[in-house]
């Protein structure tokens, strides 16, 4: 498996949206538009009764922006289109009247923060450690850190945004209630996922929707707010010291 991918399955009401890249499941502009096309389909989608976000692979479930694609920006331009992708993502999630289910193997790095944090409900692995790194290349989470202050507060948010460096280890999030469950093996998260998903498929629609209104309550203005924050993305990675910093994390 070695080409990027998004794609999605639905079986018995279940709809398992999955996506890919080789380097260590990293975002570019084509996987976020895609991620965002699938999951308002789902939204849409009278056979989807609950969605299941999950990676491929087994060590990262998704290292956020993609390099590659930062180092390429040459304007601003170009800087809002890009993080307006993890915009769009984030949105999707968040209006979809489905309830998501995320499937968390492995690291979180940036925008796979985000991801895990705008999923309803976050089941994952002892192995998931999570790390906000944006500041480290002179960004900072300015996209995805509505979706992260409002799972888990601004206190801990702050923590993970202002030590860009260190890793917090599973206990850490699920504490902190990134996570709804930590399991010791990638077979028990699979049971518990399923598990859940399977009982939710039998659930009430019209419930489930009405409920994710509540839990998503106070969020109406974040198309506005988001598109904000990736102009703030867009114009920082401009700069000198991002793209510096930038080249010693790929050099690594």
């Amino acid at each position: 498996m070695s080409d990027a991918h998004v794609k999605s399955h639905i079986e018995h009401g279940i709809n398992t949206i999955e996506f890919f890249h080789p380097q260590s499941n990293s975002l570019p502009g084509k996987i976020l538009e895609e991620l965002a096309k699938e999951i308002h389909f789902a939204g849409t989608h009278d056979d989807t009764k609950v969605i299941i976000l999950k990676s491929a692979g087994d060590k990262t479930f998704c290292s956020g922006a993609s390099f590659d694609e930062l180092m390429a920006i040459k304007t601003e331009a170009e800087g809002l289109k890009f993080f307006s992708g993890f915009a769009h993502v984030i949105n999707a999630m968040r209006k979809c009247p489905k309830f998501i289910i995320g499937r968390i193997q492995g690291k979180c790095v940036g925008g796979g923060v985000g991801l895990a944090a705008a999923v309803d409900y976050a089941i994952a692995t002892d192995k998931a450690e999570v790390k906000l790194s944006e500041l480290a290349v002179g960004i900072g989470p300015f996209v995805v850190g509505p979706a992260v202050e409002r799972k888990i507060g601004t206190a801990a948010f702050t923590t993970l945004s202002i030590d860009a460096t260190m890793w917090r280890n599973s206990d850490w999030a699920k504490r902190k209630g990134l996570f709804a469950e930590v399991h010791e093996s990638v077979d028990n998260m699979d049971e518990a996922v399923y598990r859940l998903a399977n009982t939710l498929a039998h659930s009430s629609p019209q419930a489930m929707a009405e409920m994710k209104k509540i839990f998503w309550k106070g969020t109406e203005h974040w198309d506005e707010l988001l598109k904000e924050r990736a102009a703030i993305s867009g114009r920082l990675v401009l700069s000198e010291f991002t793209k510096k910093a930038i080249e010693k994390f790929k050099a690594k």
